[in-house]
């Protein structure tokens, strides 16, 4: 089966064999809000060729390059040959040229940008993508001896998957315009809650994934399963967590909350790498939930809320 084409934190291509028994038999509509490396909807789209997909995520320059990927792959792959001869000429001072080059590339130039994305996921360290409080990409390169920067069979295997797909820059809560029964289903794989200081990594962008972010994610959970969409969602195993699921002033029927097994290996502590259990939160069909606390979320939103 075709893979991700990228190298990423926290993708779901190890685990998709534990996810099997719970991804719905049907449906028509598939909506990742979360879209990072993708490995779900590439396993989904060839498992049911016929199902339609929007795809989004917060990172613009993750969205350019799937759409690139989806729209102009000969041209990407074009570009990614060049970035493969030179990096192997001097990988560390062509590294971190491309990152300060990537830094001030203008969004118009599509292309240029797209690859250095690619480029600079397949080089740096773990695949990791974390920004500065400028908004700017900041992971040293990896300890790569030959990395397969230009995997060209992938890229067109993945354009032809991608076509007719819908892609987009957007907020995980832009699903609430788009998802409405039990024909859609959402799959949410946000930056995970960190379960200790070491393993924080709200650091994807500039702006975070904290608490009141979760928070968040959990009320469109909500309303979502209000509205009979099936649902899962990835998230860290500890008590913040499962008290957000289990909360049954939000949850008349609370979603299962199923243990999987996962390695971690993005940790400043080497000592707490390895492996950890981890949350597959699933809604299952017809549940329903008490939604005051999510009303309350979008009247805020709105302006119009008043305290009880």
């Amino acid at each position: 089966m075709t893979k991700s084409f990228l190298k990423w934190v926290g993708g779901k291509s190890k685990l998709i064999e534990q996810y099997q028994p719970y991804f719905p038999q049907q449906f028509e509509t598939y909506y990742e809000p979360f879209l990072g490396g993708g490995s779900v909807f590439f396993y989904l789209k060839q498992l049911y060729p016929t199902m339609r997909a929007a795809l989004s995520d917060s990172n613009e320059h993750l969205v350019n390059l799937y759409c690139y990927v989806r729209d102009y792959p000969e041209i990407l792959i074009q570009l990614l040959d060049e970035h493969q001869f030179n990096h192997h000429q001097n990988p560390a001072d062509y590294y971190y040229k491309i990152r300060e080059e990537f830094r001030s590339t203008p969004k118009h130039w599509e292309a240029k940008r797209a690859a250095q994305f690619l480029y600079l996921n397949k080089t740096c360290y773990n695949g990791l993508y974390r920004e500065n409080q400028k908004g700017q990409f900041n992971v040293p390169i990896g300890r790569y001896k030959n990395p397969r920067i230009c995997d060209t069979e992938t890229l067109r295997l993945a354009s032809q998957l991608l076509q007719g797909v819908r892609i987009e820059v957007a907020r995980f809560d832009r699903v609430l315009d788009l998802a409405n029964d039990s024909k859609d289903f959402v799959y949410f794989d946000p930056p995970y809650h960190p379960i200790s200081p070491t393993s924080n990594f709200a650091e994807y962008s500039q702006y975070g994934f904290k608490e009141a972010e979760q928070i968040e994610l959990r009320d469109t959970f909500a309303e979502l399963m209000q509205r009979g969409v099936k649902l899962m969602l990835s998230n860290s195993k500890c008590d913040f967590i499962e008290q957000l699921y289990k909360d049954d002033r939000v949850f008349s029927a609370c979603p299962k909350l199923i243990d999987i097994s996962a390695s971690r290996n993005v940790n400043s502590e080497a000592s707490k790498r390895g492996k950890i259990k981890e949350y597959l939160v699933i809604a299952e069909e017809n549940n329903k939930v008490v939604v005051r606390y999510t009303m309350e979320c979008f009247q805020k939103k709105l302006g119009t809320y008043r305290p009880v």
